[in-house]
């Protein structure tokens, strides 16, 4: 009976998700900036919910549960309190002026403030930051159908890959919005269900040693204080430049919507990530008590053999909603970059062109959901891909986003010098590194005797501060020729007015 209820129950999310997907493809109405960026008249109720919906995704809740048993609270807890320091970060500082200047991707940032040399550099990255997120998300996904659908992990990825490609490439950010406003009530349920049963049936018995209040978790490498401390910043400013998440902000209906959201976005986020960490605490003598050995990842073997049925059909819907909620926003944003800021098709830029767009950017999300498959088959872990996905932005795009919208003295040369320096410095460490924020580097590892796990969780503290030191010195030479250019073209202009 459990077996049956828990397939049929994910089948009849599934179809229900595609389902109003598809229908959510009639508000495009054939216009690129209703596919992208939803008209931009997102009301706060569904700004706030999209943009919970894409900061909990598998890491948050199945990656947290599983950190939290191996390395205590702030191992797992890091995460969805990084992702919700990200948001409230960017309510405070980003939101309203980014929102103000009526982009249609984050990439156009760079185009307005620095040039189309410095967008189709951050593009690039981007890319390859969200191709690494997709495939972690897809990558959890194809674990639990294997264990709850009885598919081969292969099958898994992929069935889940083409019920989020279809309603993406359907029907944009309608679809998106739609579905992770169902998704993330589905998570805050699951989350909160979990909790008070475990609570009401076992209690909550937290080992002082590893608990909250265990500072030493954020205060001494050996505890693991570096590998925490690197996943809060990594995902706290590291997710600021998510190009899923800049793409709730630019289609919130104004600049005070696009604040709130993210300051409710983050609450939420605390809501549902929180309780998994304190259920991880208490998991091991959970099962040791009911005799129950474990198998695979520790929530599902509770869910399995201590959580009722029905509870448990909750929670595994949850988990499977944050993969969809934070895959389907990575297929959209990064095609979208790719038509629109790689390839370089505007919407305004003559007529037809946004239809041309629409249509690009449905074909590059195939190429990217196919990418990500194969990201997914070739390292089937989500920790390593998820957090390197974070780390690049972090490490090569936040600084240049700061500067151009607070230092006037930040210039295009300063700002690619930030991204290539920056996200290199990150990419070579990380294939020197044979742990990535304590997880075998299986991706791609050159073995080395300089650099060990000791080292583990610095390199994502030490890339930005690579781009940091160049961005500043970089545009400090070089900002006097950009005034100089400026006073040039200003006079230039001037004498076509007086002639005319």
């Amino acid at each position: 009976m459990t077996e049956k209820l828990l397939f049929w129950g994910i089948l009849v999310f599934l179809f229900v998700t595609l389902v109003i997907g598809m229908w959510a493809a009639k508000q495009v109405k054939g216009d690129s900036e209703n596919y992208l960026i939803a008209g931009r008249g997102m009301t706060l109720p569904l700004a706030a919910a999209t943009l919970m919906a894409q900061s909990v995704d598998s890491n948050a809740t199945l990656g947290n549960i599983d950190l939290v048993t191996i390395g205590g609270f702030w191992a797992g807890a890091s995460l969805p309190i990084g992702l919700s320091l990200c948001l409230f970060l960017t309510a405070l500082f980003f939101a309203k002026p980014m929102n103000r200047m009526g982009l249609i991707t984050l990439s156009d940032f760079y185009r307005v403030k620095y040039n189309r040399t410095t967008e189709v550099v951050a593009s690039l990255l981007m890319v390859l930051s969200f191709s690494f997120l997709l495939a972690g998300n897809l990558v959890a996904g194809g674990y639990l159908f294997q264990a709850f659908l009885g598919t081969s992990y292969t099958g898994g990825v992929i069935l889940l890959a083409i019920v989020v490609f279809i309603y993406t490439a359907s029907g944009g950010l309608f679809a998106v919005a739609y579905t992770d406003a169902i998704q993330v009530a589905i998570a805050l349920m699951g989350s909160l269900g979990l909790f008070v049963f475990i609570a009401a049936n076992f209690g909550l018995e937290i080992n002082t040693d590893v608990g909250p209040f265990a500072l030493e978790q954020l205060s001494d490498p050996a505890a693991g204080a570096a590998i925490n401390w690197a996943t809060l910043l990594a995902l706290g400013l590291g997710d600021i430049v998510a190009i899923d998440f800049m793409a709730r902000i630019f289609a919130a209906k104004n600049p005070e919507t696009a604040q709130r959201a993210c300051l409710i976005g983050g609450a939420g986020t605390l809501i549902v990530g929180v309780p998994f960490s304190l259920i991880a605490l208490s998991a091991p003598q959970i099962l040791a008590e009911a005799e129950i050995v474990q198998n695979g990842p520790i929530l599902y073997t509770l869910l399995n053999g201590v959580v009722p049925p029905l509870v448990a059909l909750l929670v595994i819907i949850a988990i499977l909603s944050a993969s969809l909620s934070t895959a389907d926003g990575a297929i959209l944003g990064t095609s979208s970059v790719i038509a629109h800021n790689i390839i370089g098709i505007r919407h305004d830029e003559y007529n037809g062109a946004g239809n041309r767009l629409l249509l690009l950017t449905r074909a590059m999300a195939f190429a990217i959901t196919f990418l990500g498959v194969i990201f997914a088959l070739k390292v089937p872990q989500t920790g390593v891909l998820l957090l390197l996905a974070f780390d690049l932005g972090f490490a090569g795009l936040v600084v240049p986003l700061a500067g151009g919208i607070y230092w006037s003295k930040s210039t295009w040369q300063g700002a690619l010098s930030c991204i290539v320096l920056g996200s290199l410095t990150r990419l070579i460490l990380f294939v020197l590194m044979p742990t990535s924020f304590g997880i075998e580097n299986t991706l791609l590892y050159v073995p080395n005797s300089i650099f060990t796990t000791e080292f583990d969780g610095f390199p994502t503290l030490i890339s930005p501060l690579v781009g940091l030191v160049a961005f500043i010195i970089v545009s400090g030479m070089t900002y006097k020729n950009k005034i100089s250019k400026q006073r040039v073209q200003s006079e230039e202009r001037e004498a076509e007015v007086y002639q005319s």
